[in-house]
Parts: structure tokens; sequence; C-alpha cells
């Protein structure tokens, strides 16, 4: 096992025995992260969902099936990149993260960052966008997902420059089908 192996491997042992915060409560299964240990590229959402907290796998029910359609729209394998989210559990009802569960919850989302080292994080959704942008130095940047979505601020990390891209969380075609050519749009800078 390498070291990359090693460190994510360590995060998902602490990340499930976790109890930082009151949601390992109510957790089916924490939802650690997925997908290849070197990929340039990273998506973050929120938080898990139903069918991820039963799974334990990020993006697997309606909001997944939208965003493997859009990697696929740009020729992008879902196992080439690598998924996470801020919370690794699923909040009651899908409610938004609490502001003390993200600061419990971000550091393991922070060391997957800094081991995998992507050149490019694609934020899905505002509390994702807003998260990211501020943790790398970028919140004045910070505005609604509908003003930024499909742009790149570039900006720099321990381990290098990155770009960040926010988009649209998939979940919006789910209820809003006219969204999809918008978030495919988006998509494209990917191919770039």
């Amino acid at each position: 096992m390498n070291k990359i192996d090693k460190n994510l491997k360590q995060i998902k042992e602490e990340a499930l025995k976790c109890q930082k915060c009151s949601l390992y409560k109510t957790r089916t299964y924490p939802v650690i992260g997925e997908g290849n240990h070197q990929a340039k590229i990273m998506f973050i959402g929120e938080a898990p969902g139903f069918n991820e907290d039963k799974t334990g796998r990020p993006f697997c029910g309606d909001a997944g099936k939208v965003l493997d359609g859009l990697l696929e729209s740009v020729k992008i394998k879902r196992q080439e990149v690598y998924i996470a989210n801020i919370l690794k559990d699923r909040p009651p009802g899908n409610r938004n993260p609490q502001k003390e569960e993200i600061e419990a919850c971000a550091p393991y989302l922070e060391r997957q960052i800094e081991i995998i080292k992507p050149k490019i994080v694609g934020t899905l959704g505002n509390y994702a966008t807003a998260y990211i942008l501020e943790r790398y130095g970028l919140e004045g940047e910070i505005q609604g997902i509908s003003k930024i979505h499909g742009k790149i601020f570039n900006t720099k990390t321990s381990f290098g420059l990155i770009k960040i891209i926010p988009f649209y969380h998939p979940a919006v075609v789910v209820y809003n089908n006219n969204m999809k050519e918008i978030l495919k749009e988006d998509f494209l800078v990917l191919k770039r």
C-alpha cells in the first residue's frame, strides 16, 4: 500500500469512529469519499443524502446519475476523479449543514485535498463553493452559485496552484430538468 492510500485509509478509519458532532448518532454509514487517489479533478459536495447514507458512497442517488452523465458529456470517467463532501454524515432530513458540523468534519476533507493534490477542485452547490473559496483565501469572490457557476478561480495551496470551479449541485437537475444544459455548458470548462 502506497503512502497516499495509507493516509486516505487512516482518514477513513478516523471518520468511521468520529463523534465530533451529533450527526454520528443518526448515520447508517459515513460517506468518506471515493475515486482515484491521484485524481487531477476532485469534486466536493456539501453532505451525503439518503442513498449515500445507506451505501457509504458519494453521489450514488439521482444527483449521482446526473453527475455521471455530466462527466460522460466531457469524456471523463467517474473512476478518474475523486468525489467527497464537506460533511461525512447525512444531516437529518437533508437539512443544510450547521456551522459546528462543518467545523468538526471539514478537517477530514482538507486532509483529503492535501493528500490527493488535485489540480482542479469542482465545488457542487453553494455550501461547498463558499467553504472552498473561503478556505483558499478567495472569500471576496463568494457569491450565490447562479452568479459564479462555471467560472475559474486560480489560487495557491501548500502543494501548488489549483483551479476552483463552482458548479450548480447536480440535484438541481432532478428538480428542474431545464438546468441540465447549463450544467453541461459549465462542465465543458473541464475539457479545456
